[in-house]
């Protein structure tokens, strides 16, 4: 009855690895002479950005006070009961941006609370309500706390939120905690909110092993380490354990807990959360959601629902030469980001490569740096796009991921595009700015919800291609950094959409295809010759650079609606002459004419990767 396991969910840049460094110090887990800011974000790229990407697990003992203590602060009051128990708290703190949602989705479910973080300047974000509903969705018991209160002096808006906070989470607004993580004020009250109200874990130690993994990463000596929730009976080394969903059989080489870092223990229990050492070395045969056992005729426990990816780009090496190393670099990764989608295809611009699905731009940026970061793969990244889904005359359906499978528009009886839920959570103020900006969008407004005086809930239906590249930028932009969003996937909804092809010297290249709305064509069009015009480099000859749609499956061109030309580099060949008649130095510059002239006709252009690189990073 002495085991605590629960999250800190909140929207990003709320505060939650600054609560987790101050629990780490108040409970002695790391020793101050190692404590650093944002300590469980173990990545490099975390602490640069300030951001949580990987939801990190980390095991705390903690001893109450003997004596009854309160606090009050700012209206406050909490008293704090005697106790001599010691107690294990496992907390998993986890991202906040919309992308991350599949990590904290897998962290709800290993664990029995949540604390619910809202920072006190900004108030209740988009991403807040959707963490709170997950929360709900896990039956899981909620407790509601204030952050960065030492930057706030307006008692009136603190006990607004304190309500607007109570409402989302069932609780009473004098039950709600106010905390500064940042200096440490009134931190311990949660602790004890924690013990006193949080269920602990149901022990069932007679039954046979059994345990949930929820994450998982690659170690070159101890094969796939498996992170997990023990459900059932214990486990010790040497033990042979299966996994129920892959078959995979093996002898359990360490196991343990988190401190954060792996610390080796005896035995994992019932209610307990730890990491098992495989030895396997083939990622594919750990995954995450699979059930660990000793029992191989056991019922394989419910594990998550597999995330749909949301965006997809091709990620293409440098080399071809590193195709390989990019497979298994891709290998690696998805242990530890389950999130990730990705399979081989080839293109005859770039090479082989591989078509990967992401849950949504930042999803994207985080992999493309990690890859390069971690496993020193450098790649070359197409446009990302979406899936649509074309309906053929002869009633059959399908989903294609690039332009390069566009088939002949004759045959298609209607196109389909994923469209998404958005919730824009903004200032009353702003709600003007807002709904000018989502003009320029081809979304449908549906209602408003209000969330007490000041904020507002702006509900629309919107192709997830509109939201892709720059939607989040404009929308911070036209709220002055105070609006969130926040979106869920609905189905796919009939587009009049169209392919988008680019012709260099006459020549369609697929890489630069793009499927866009019809009535977006001409712009999109434009702006991506006039790119290629800035990035090519001049040749010999005068290149046409050309925008076109409604061509055939078999590359020949439809109708052009933009043209850019390359002016040909010039040779100044009459610069040997030093006299004489005019007719010398214009026979000179027919026969260079001429030969320019033939050049075009027949010449092609090779373009270089650096070029492929510059033009997909600025349509990102």
């Amino acid at each position: 009855m002495n085991i605590r396991n629960f999250v800190i969910i909140a929207h990003i840049d709320h505060g939650k690895s600054t609560l987790a460094d101050r629990l780490l110090e108040i409970t002695g887990t790391v020793a101050k002479r190692k404590m650093c800011e944002q300590f469980l974000d173990q990545m490099d790229l975390e602490r640069e950005r300030g951001i949580t990407i990987k939801m990190q697990p980390v095991r705390m003992l903690w001893r109450p006070p003997k004596h009854s203590e309160s606090f009050e602060i700012r209206n406050s009051k909490f008293e704090i009961a005697d106790s001599e128990q010691e107690f294990v708290l496992n907390l998993i703190d986890t991202p906040g941006h919309v992308d991350f949602t599949y990590e904290v989705s897998r962290a709800l479910a290993a664990v029995e609370g949540a604390v619910l973080l809202v920072d006190v300047t900004q108030g209740i974000q988009a991403q807040t309500i959707a963490n709170l509903q997950l929360a709900k969705k896990e039956n899981l018991k909620i407790i509601g706390v204030i952050n960065k209160i030492d930057l706030i002096n307006d008692l009136e808006k603190l006990e607004g939120l304190k309500q607007e906070i109570a409402k989302l989470t069932g609780q009473k607004s004098e039950e709600i905690l106010v905390v500064s993580a940042k200096t440490g004020l009134n931190v311990k009250s949660i602790l004890e909110k924690i013990i006193k109200e949080f269920p602990a874990p149901k022990i069932n130690k007679e039954k046979p092993f059994k345990a949930l993994i929820f994450d998982s990463h690659f170690d070159a000596y101890k094969g796939v380490i498996a992170y997990v929730r023990v459900l059932d009976g214990e486990i010790s080394k040497q033990k042979t354990i299966n996994a129920l969903a892959t078959g995979a059989k093996t002898q359990i080489l360490e196991l343990g807990i988190f401190k954060p870092e792996l610390v080796s223990a005896d035995k994992l229990s019932s209610g307990e959360i730890g990491y098992i050492a495989s030895g396997i070395k083939n990622p594919a045969q750990i995954r995450v959601g699979d059930t660990l056992t000793t029992d191989s005729s056991a019922e394989q426990l419910p594990g998550y629902s597999e995330p749909k990816p949301m965006v997809w780009a091709s990620f293409y090496p440098e080399s071809a030469d590193d195709f390989d190393l990019l497979k298994d670099a891709l290998a690696k990764l998805k242990l530890n980001d389950a999130a990730l989608h990705y399979e081989s295809e080839t293109q005859e611009a770039l090479g082989r490569g591989f078509r990967l699905g992401f849950l949504g731009m930042l999803h994207l940026d985080i992999t493309a740096e990690r890859l390069r970061r971690e496993y020193n793969r450098r790649v070359i990244i197409t446009t990302p796009t979406v899936s649509y889904r074309l309906r053929s005359r002869k009633g059959e359906t399908v989903e294609i991921f690039t332009p390069v499978d566009w088939p002949d528009l004759s045959q298609i009886e209607s196109i389909e595009e994923p469209w998404v839920h958005l919730e824009i959570l903004v200032p009353t103020k702003y709600l003007g700015g807002v709904m000018k900006l989502m003009d320029n969008y081809r979304g449908i407004y549906n209602h408003i919800d209000y969330l007490g005086l000041d904020h507002l809930i702006l509900n629309f239906d919107m192709p997830l291609s509109d939201i892709l590249v720059d939607f989040h930028d404009r929308l911070k932009s036209v709220s002055e950094g105070y609006a969130s969003m926040n979106y869920e996937f609905l189905g796919f909804r009939t587009g009049d959409l169209i392919k988008l092809q680019i012709l260099i010297a006459g020549e369609s290249i697929e890489a630069f295809s793009k499927i866009v709305p019809k009535n977006k064509a001409y712009n999109e069009g434009n702006m991506l010759v006039k790119k290629l015009k800035e990035i090519i480099p001049r040749q010999n000859f005068a290149v046409a650079l050309q925008a076109a749609i409604g061509g055939s499956p078999d590359g020949g061109p439809g109708k052009i609606i933009a043209r850019e030309t390359i002016p040909a580099m010039r040779k100044d060949v009459t610069a040997k002459l030093y006299g004489g008649d005019v007719t010398r130095k214009n026979k000179l510059l027919d026969k260079q004419k001429k030969g320019k002239k033939k050049r075009a006709a027949f010449g092609r252009i090779q373009l270089d990767s650096d070029v492929y690189l510059k033009i997909f990073r600025s349509s990102k």
